[in-house]
């Protein structure tokens, strides 16, 4: 296959600082995307951005703390501005947290829901209208296998990915005439920064890498026949599901 298959489109990556959305963000680069990288961190950003651009890519920062209700917006209209449309967005920042739900606040509750859940909702929302008229959208939703499993001390987590797999098989239902395909990719245990925060128990050289997620999304990406894969779920043979 072609390493440019992508080229000429526009792809907005959220989280694409580090972990999963780095390595997507990598990925899609270098087989011809334009990437628009946005993440809370303008350091990470500017890393991710140098990195592309070190191996011929196009990518852009857009600093953005998907907290803010109005920051999807914002987002949006900045990309569609800068690159002249959107053609795919892989929502992948997300927030985690483990604690007993005896000690989970209401403000740890809402902080979750609002970065895991209400942003991709509302990036969906922005992005749709362009990516209906790029006649090729594409939306990837980064998951978890905690969106269909339960796991102890991960009450809040688990809900705002149950969330996010819910409004996932909606939207891809509501937009199936435009055009865009949607698609939900549910890792279990990745190794990234957020893993080991999450579960400091687990053996990192059995986790799944963040490049092996970016093959998964780049491979929905690039399927344009009628046989579509609504939900990708990812862990090594063998494991469990969080390993």
């Amino acid at each position: 296959m072609s390493k440019q298959v992508l080229t000429g489109r526009i792809a907005l990556v959220t989280g694409g600082g580090r972990g999963i959305g780095r390595a997507v963000a990598l990925a899609l680069a270098e087989h011809g995307a334009r990437v628009a990288l946005a993440a809370r961190s303008a350091a990470e950003l500017e890393s991710a951005r140098a990195e592309i651009a070190g191996k011929g890519g196009d990518a852009r920062a857009f600093p953005a703390d998907l907290a803010d209700p109005d920051a999807p917006r914002r987002l949006v209209g900045s990309v569609v501005q800068a690159f002249g449309g959107l053609d795919i967005l892989v929502n992948n920042a997300g927030a985690a947290l483990a604690r007993p739900i005896s000690s989970t606040t209401a403000e740890d509750w809402d902080r979750l829901m609002a970065v895991n859940a209400r942003a991709p909702f509302l990036l969906c929302r922005e992005a749709v209208p362009h990516l209906a008229s790029s006649g090729r959208g594409r939306i990837v939703n980064i998951s978890s296998v905690v969106g269909y499993k339960g796991y102890v001390n991960q009450a809040a987590y688990a809900a705002s990915k149950h969330a996010l797999a819910g409004f996932t098989k909606v939207l891809a239902q509501e937009v199936m005439g435009s055009g865009i395909r949607v698609h939900l990719v549910s890792p279990g245990g990745v190794d990234t920064e957020m893993a080991s925060a999450m579960r400091p128990d687990l053996d990192r050289p059995g986790l799944t890498t963040t490049a092996e997620v970016a093959d998964i999304v780049f491979f929905l990406l690039c399927q344009e026949g009628n046989a579509v894969i609504d939900e990708v779920n990812i862990r090594r043979p063998g494991k469990s599901p969080w390993i």
